[in-house]
């Protein structure tokens, strides 16, 4: 009756997912902040 346990992986996998998913969001924004300033720029 021994209890399972998870294995350590897993959590390195989400951190992992984490830490691609800041940086897509991080380049999202700042995409979007370069495209709004040029736009202002320009107009």
């Amino acid at each position: 009756m021994s209890t399972k346990r998870k294995p350590p992986t897993l959590q390195q996998k989400k951190d992992e997912v984490n830490k691609k998913a800041l940086i897509w969001s991080i380049s999202i924004v700042a995409a979007l902040v370069l495209v709004t300033a040029v736009l202002l720029i320009v107009t």
